[in-house]
Formats: structure tokens, C-alpha cells, sequence
């Protein structure tokens, strides 16, 4: 791509002679920016806690293309981020200090932003301020959103602007590699990354600082390239100097106020990434939903319409025609659990054209064997991945050629090489095992919805993916890896036999489902989610396409042919064989007997005391008092345990994961079976039982674990890492329990509100209550639109908290519209 340098003409001659050889990101003219306000921010007042945002503050925006833009500051680091999310998940960020190296507040100057394109490129410009007569700027990151992600994790933006600076360690190791090619090999390398040597390679690794002036203005640019040279990204800061200096270093700009007081800055950021093309609002929800909405608008009360706007405006900003994207602002690209999981959780208000979406999203990135896509890297995620292949085929060309294999040597070489023109192809990532089992419920669902023609469905079967093949022939190709995955467990029904995580180290199992921490799972081998709750619903779910698909005219015959995977696997025995289905189905509904605990208020007590006792003393009376009032260790406790160990013992760790088998109890399409009032209240139970007996916390919601049962090695490892632990509520897991709570509720009525069956009243009441709950604990906390959230224990008093790196706008999360949907549905007390 060669791009023209467009700005102020003095910009341009101070550039002429100083531009790289690298294309530079095009600058549009000035003269006609459109102004643009936030499409959302947080915390909102009158919605938001604010003081339980710490500091905390971020806008929406959507650019010249309708792609969203996020800016975030977070005023205890005093650093400013700026996720743009088109389908490079491009990142432009700095931290703010004073003249002791102490973070600067940054704040908002006026809510406006202005938005342009001129050719390839699409600018914004937003205004803040500085808490200080004086600021020094670094830590300037610029790429892809992930980077500043691990940049983050690793707690950078703490450190001091003199530390060594952040380089990309694979894309780092690349360049160094290239450099000690033979000169020929080099040189043809160096071709394919858009580079003439590798000292411009090299500048590609950081940012680049420049200050341009003129009478009545000053600029300082920061721009860098992503490593191949392909795509651009600059960030401008400009004042005036009458009201301010400027003075750039290497690797930071230092701005004075002349006034002695705040600083003003005016922010540019520039991008020649790719659009996205956004769906409207009518392309993503169903009639009756918007009329609904509708409804909740012309009688607004307590701001009930603002914050289901407010989260359809967040479904606006992840939804394009392109992908669905996980969330903002750590996860601007397509996660394959998420999509499904969402879709399944918003059949009730999604046009049937979103399933549809999704669906075909998720066959178009499966594996070769099946497997469904977790997660894609794209852009320069895509870039550092492809580096980490290079980087290892250069390494075996030098250790084999000093081995005399030259055969081996060139064929790695040659490898290596062959990566470097597609070093930013999407990549993705297969590890997770959750997404397969949810994709044939999906499926089975689309299949059976009547609001679908039996001609589109056909039509939708028959298209071609954008892999090439046939949307049918990936179903069943990822139905026989599930065949093939559950085959142990239904021949023989032992724990053993359950489908396991593969090995971390000789101690350890990764993590592989949604609780995908390092400790999510306690280090279980056997997750129950995987096994008590998906495995048996998605081989129901085949069971119900098999059906659908007879129904639309595919035969059995015709089946068998479609893929080779279906022969390999017990799919094939299973499209003219019912019975072997039907047989697995069975043993596999058996799995969550070898996950159920129980205790007595013996084996409770003696367990939470010890547990409470390794808490810090202030936290530790919190809880003894909590525990006391509500009594909550009086009575026994029946729960599903997280995970098996590796022997397939029960890791007795209580968890919200049955919320998923509450709301697929009337979501999976059941061949036979039917409803047990008693299974979904010991379900229920543990939601609603304080914490620390249960998971319930009054004003937060059900805590996403609880490790009092398991071993204190399990309760350090949580203490280590709590982004799956007791000290966090998980939005997905508040929904999926309301949403299931609510169907319970909603099957057992008739169709005019009233309980089919006067015995049921009960078991209603009970069903009611927990949602009521849980309803009124989450709505307390004033973060349930988050991901996730946490609090603190300060003075005798819980306070509900935003956690670090919780995701302002969550696909999962935005299913609170689903829930609410839902409840609006049911009849009142």
C-alpha cells in the first residue's frame, strides 16, 4: 500500500525531509472533521456507582465508518487508551506523569470528537486534560489491543519511563533472526516484510516520536508500523504554543502549561486499517423485542429504558457483518464460545438471521478434525503468532546446518520463508473443548425453529462456507468429533472414561472451558460443566438435527457421503441406528452422579471455620457475622463438584455452573425425558444459600466459586488468582441463571398465566424467590452490565467493585436484554 502524507503544509515540508521509507499512515485534511458524541460511556450518574469504578472512565465513539471506538482512562495509573475496533483490533495508549514520576489524572474536555477519511485512512481527534501544570508522556503503545493487554497484565504502565522499553519478544527475535541470514536470503526476506534493510525492520519494533512546529501550532507524532509494513497507526498531540511547549525525547514528550495550570491536550489517533461493516439495529433484533422496548420507553421508570438502550447500544457496537466481537475493550475480535453462547442465551429477541450468522462464523474457522474455533488473532496478534513459527524453523535451520544437515536445514529454512508473505493470515486457536459441544445445540435449535422456511434452511445447509465446503458437510464433520469425544464415556460409563482436559505439566491440566484461568478448574482433570451438563445435551441435540435434517429430504444414504469424518466416528452408525444413540445419551445423562457432593451441617461447619480462619481478620468477621444471621450453615448442601481430579474424585469446589443446566433444560431439544421440580431446586439451592456456605452475597450476586469445601491448596491457588474465584460475580453466569429461573417458571404456567398444576405452587414460590434473589443482589451492585466484578471488605461494610480488567461492554453480558425480556413475560407476584 503506498499512501500519500496529507496534513498543514508546514507539516509537510517538515516531513519531506525526514519521512521513512515506510509508507506512513495518510493524514486527512482538516478542513471538514464531522463532530460526533458518545454512543455510550461509564459509569453513567444516576446508573453507574461511580466510586465503584476506582478511577475508572471510558467513552464509546463511532468513527467515519460506523466502527466503534473506545477510549478509556484509568486515573490511578494515569494512563489513556484507545481501542479501535475494526478488524485489525488496532490500540494507541500513553500513561501520564508529573515532575516525580507520580500518575496524572487525566480527564474529558468537552464530550465531542471528531471523526474523518480521506483514502484509506480514518482519523479521530478528542480532547483531554492534564490534573497538573506540567506532564511528561510515555509508555507509548501502539498496535494491536492485545499487546496493550499483556502489557497491562504484566503491570507496565507502572514502571518507570527510564525502564527498558516494551518490544514484542517474537516479532524482536524475528528481526534478530533476519539478521543473521547469509546476505542473499536476507535480502529476499526482507522483500516480503515491505522492509529495504533491517535497520528499518527494526525502527518497525517501537514507536517513532517527531515534533513539528509553526507559529500557531505544535505537533508531536508518534507512528509505527506493524512489522510487515502493511497497516499504519499514528497518534498526534497538538497545542498551541501561546498556551503551551512542548519537548520531545525518544521516548517521551514532556508538555508545560504556560499558564501554571492544567494541561490541555488535543489527541489524533489515525488508522489505515480495514472497516468493519455494522449491522443495524432491525438486522440484529426481532420484532417483538423492539416493540418491547417500544413499550418500556413510553412509561419509563426508575431508568428502566436508559439501561436497556444502553445495552442494545452495546450489542450495536460488537455486531457487524463480519463477526460478533467478545467485548470492549480487551476482546474486539471473534470468540467462538462467546457467539454461541450469546446466540443460545438471545434466540428470544435475535432474528433468526443472527443464529444464522453465528453458525455459519463458527463452521467457516473449524479445524481440519472438527474443532471449533475458542479465539482468532488478527492484524499484528497475527503477526507475533507466525513470528513465534519463524522464529523456531530459523532456529532448527541454524542448528541443523551446524550438524552438516543441509537437507534439513534448507527444507526449514525454506519453511520459514514460505511464513513471512502470509505472516498476517488469521490465525486460530483450538485449545478450548466447550465451544464443540455447544455448537450442535445451536444447531439443533436453528433446525427446528418454525419461524425458518424449510427452504432457507436448505439453502443455508447446501451454501458454501467462506473455507469452501458446504455449511452441511462442517455440521457433520464437528458432530463426529463430538461422536467421537463421547464415545468412551457411553461404551463404558466410568469417571475415567469422562472427556479430560489435556496434561499442563506432570502435575497439572489446562484449563480448557470457559473457566480458562490457570486455577479455574482447581486444577481438575474432568470438568463438570463438559460433562454433566454439555456432553449429554449436545449428543440430544444431534439426536434432533438428525431428525431435521430427515425432515428437509437428506437421507441417511445421502448423509453418510457428505464428509469422511461421519465413517471414522459413531456418527455413522448413528444416522440409520437410533438405538446406539439413544443408548449414549442415556449413560451420558448419567455423568453428573460422579460430581455430586453432599454434606451435613457437620462436615459444613468444620469446613467453613477452617476456611475463614486463613482470612485476614477483618473479612474473616465479616463472613462469621454473615454466616451467623442468616444460619446458613444449619442445613445440608447438594452441589455438582467444579471438576474431577485426576483419579476422577470430586474436587469439591461449589460453582454457578448448573445455571447453564437450569437454562438448557428448556432450550436443548430432549428426545424423551421431562422436567424434575426437584433436580432444578437442588440445582438452585446453592445460589442462593450465603456465602461463605453457598454463593449468595447480599448487594453483589452469587460469587462465581466456592473453595471452602476443597483442600487449602486449593484456596491459595485461588487466593493467586481470583478471575474465577471466590471474590468475583460473573455477568454470563447471573444471566444464565435468571434466564433458566425464568423458564422454569414460564413452562410450568399455561398459556394464560396461571400454574398448570395447583401442586406445583411450591415449587413456583421457590423458583420465584431465587430469582427475585439474585435479581435484586446484582441490580444492588450497580455493575451487572460488566463481565465481571468484584468488591472489598473496608470497615465492617462489603462494597461491590469493578474488576481490573473486566470488560466494559461483554457479548454475553448484553443477554441482561434477554432477561429482561424474559421477566417482563412472566406474570407478576
Amino acid at each position: 500500500m503506498s499512501l500519500s502524507l496529507l496534513t498543514l503544509g508546514f507539516v509537510l515540508q517538515a516531513l519531506a525531509s525526514t519521512a521513512p521509507r515506510n509508507p506512513v499512515v495518510a493524514l486527512p485534511p482538516n478542513d471538514a472533521p464531522r463532530q460526533v458524541t458518545p454512543v455510550l460511556f461509564f459509569p453513567e450518574p444516576g446508573m453507574d456507582d461511580t466510586a465503584a469504578y476506582q478511577g475508572y472512565t471510558t467513552r464509546f465513539y463511532r468513527d467515519s465508518k460506523s466502527n466503534t471506538v473506545q477510549i478509556y482512562l484509568d486515573r490511578r495509573s494515569g494512563r489513556e487508551v484507545l481501542l479501535w475496533a475494526d478488524a485489525l483490533d488496532e490500540s494507541a495508549a500513553f500513561s501520564a506523569r508529573d515532575a516525580r514520576g507520580r500518575a496524572v489524572r487525566l480527564d474529558w474536555s468537552g464530550d465531542a470528537a471528531a471523526v474523518d477519511d480521506s483514502g484509506a485512512a480514518r482519523t479521530i481527534t478528542y480532547h483531554l486534560q492534564a490534573a497538573a501544570p506540567s506532564v511528561t508522556l510515555g509508555w507509548f503503545l501502539l498496535g494491536s489491543m492485545r499487546v496493550e493487554r499483556d502489557f497491562q497484565y504484566e503491570r507496565g504502565p507502572l514502571r518507570p519511563f527510564t525502564a527498558p522499553p516494551y518490544i514484542v519478544a517474537s516479532e524482536s527475535l524475528l528481526v534478530a533472526n533476519i539478521a543473521r541470514l547469509p546476505a542473499a536470503e536476507q535480502r529476499r526476506q526482507l522483500v516480503l516484510l515491505n522492509a529495504a534493510s533491517v535497520t528499518e525492520l527494526r525502527s518497525r519494533l517501537t514507536a517513532t516520536i517527531r515534533i513539528l512546529r509553526s507559529d500557531s501550532t505544535w505537533i508531536v507524532r508518534i507512528e509505527r508500523p506493524a512489522l510487515d509494513g502493511r497497516s499504519h497507526l499514528a497518534l498526534e498531540l497538538r497545542g498551541n504554543p501561546r498556551e503551551s511547549t512542548a519537548r520531545a525525547g525518544k521516548r517521551t514528550v514532556s508538555i508545560r502549561a504556560r499558564s501554571g495550570s492544567a494541561v490541555n491536550l488535543t489527541i489524533r489517533v489515525i488508522t489505515d486499517g480495514t472497516p468493519l461493516t455494522p449491522l443495524a439495529r432491525r438486522e440484529i433484533f426481532n420484532a417483538p423485542f423492539l416493540s418491547f422496548l417500544d413499550q418500556i420507553k413510553a412509561r419509563d421508570t426508575a431508568n428502566s429504558y436508559r439501561r436497556l438502550e444502553r445495552e442494545v447500544r452495546g450489542v450495536e457496537l460488537l455486531s457487524s457483518n463480519e463477526k460478533l466481537m467478545a467485548g470492549l475493550p480487551t476482546y474486539a475480535t471473534y470468540f467462538g464460545r462467546d457467539a454461541l453462547m450469546t446466540a443460545l442465551m438471545m434466540r428470544s429477541i435475535w432474528t433468526p438471521a443472527m443464529s444464522q450468522r453465528v453458525i455459519a462464523s463458527v463452521l467457516g474457522k473449524l479445524a481440519p478434525t472438527g474443532d471449533v474455533s475458542h479465539e482468532e488473532a488478527l492484524g499484528e496478534q497475527a503477526i507475533r503468532e507466525h513470528a513465534d513459527e519463524y522464529n523456531a524453523r530459523i532456529n532448527a535451520y541454524f542448528r541443523l546446518a551446524r550438524k552438516g544437515d543441509r537437507a534439513g536445514a534448507d527444507s526449514n529454512l525454506t519453511a520459514a520463508r514460505e511464513i513471512l508473505p502470509e505472516i498476517r493470515r488469521v490465525r486460530e486457536n483450538y485449545h478450548m473443548m466447550d465451544d464443540e459441544f455447544q455448537l450442535p445445540i445451536l444447531e439443533a435449535l436453528y433446525l427446528a425453529d418454525s419461524t425458518v422456511s424449510a427452504e432457507g434452511k436448505r439453502a443455508f445447509l447446501l451454501a458454501k462456507s467462506s473455507n469452501g465446503e458446504s455449511h452441511l458437510a462442517l455440521m457433520l464433520r464437528e458432530m463426529a468429533l463430538v461422536a467421537t469425544e463421547t464415545r468412551a464415556f457411553a461404551q463404558n460409563p466410568t469417571a475415567t472414561n469422562l472427556v479430560s482436559f489435556v496434561r499442563h505439566d506432570s502435575t497439572h491440566w489446562q484449563s480448557a472451558s470457559w473457566r480458562d484461568s490457570d486455577v479455574g478448574y482447581a486444577n481438575g482433570r474432568f470438568a463438570m460443566d463438559i460433562n454433566a451438563i454439555w456432553a449429554p445435551r449436545a449428543l440430544e441435540a444431534i439426536a434432533s438435527t438428525l431428525s431435521s435434517l430427515r425432515a428437509l429430504g437428506f437421507t441417511s444414504q445421502s448423509l453418510d457421503t457428505v464428509t469422511p469424518e461421519i465413517g471414522r466416528s459413531p456418527l455413522g452408525a448413528w444416522l440409520t441406528d437410533s438405538t446406539s444413540l439413544n443408548h449414549a445419551i442415556e449413560s451420558w445423562r448419567g455423568a453428573r452422579r460422579l460430581f455430586t457432593v453432599a454434606l451435613g451441617p457437620r462436615e459444613i461447619e468444620q469446613h467453613v471455620r477452617a476456611k475463614l480462619a486463613s482470612l485476614p481478620a477483618g473479612e474473616r468477621r465479616y463472613w462469621e457475622t454473615t454466616m451467623t444471621k442468616a444460619g446458613a450453615n444449619k442445613d445440608s448442601l447438594v452441589f455438582l463438584a467444579l471438576a474431577l481430579d485426576a483419579r476422577g474424585s470430586p474436587i469439591p469446589v461449589v460453582n454457578t455452573d448448573p445455571a447453564t443446566d437450569i437454562f438448557l433444560r428448556d432450550h436443548a431439544v430432549r428426545p424423551t425425558g421431562g422436567r424434575v421440580p426437584s433436580a432444578v431446586l437442588q440445582e438452585i439451592e446453592p445460589f442462593v444459600r450465603e456465602y461463605p456456605v453457598g454463593l449468595f452475597v447480599n448487594g453483589l450476586g452469587p460469587v462465581v466459586a466456592n473453595d471452602a469445601y476443597a483442600s487449602p491448596e486449593v484456596w491459595r491457588a485461588f487466593e493467586k488468582e481470583i478471575y474465577h474465584s471466590p471474590r468475583v460475580v460473573w455477568g454470563r453466569e447471573v444471566n444464565l441463571f435468571l434466564l433458566g429461573t425464568a423458564g422454569q417458571i414460564s413452562a410450568s404456567l399455561d398459556s394464560s398465566g396461571r400454574v398448570a398444576d395447583p401442586s406445583l405452587e411450591p415449587y413456583l414460590r421457590s423458583l420465584r424467590n431465587a430469582l427475585d434473589r439474585v435479581h435484586t443482589a446484582v441490580t444492588a451492585s450497580h455493575l451487572q452490565h460488566n463481565e465481571v466484578w468484584s468488591y472489598r471488605i473496608s470497615d465492617g461494610r462489603l462494597l461491590p467493585i469493578r474488576y481490573g480488567t473486566s470488560g466494559d461492554v461483554q457479548l454475553w453480558n448484553t443477554t441482561d436484554l434477554a432477561v429482561q425480556y424474559a421477566l417482563s413475560r412472566l406474570p407478576r407476584h
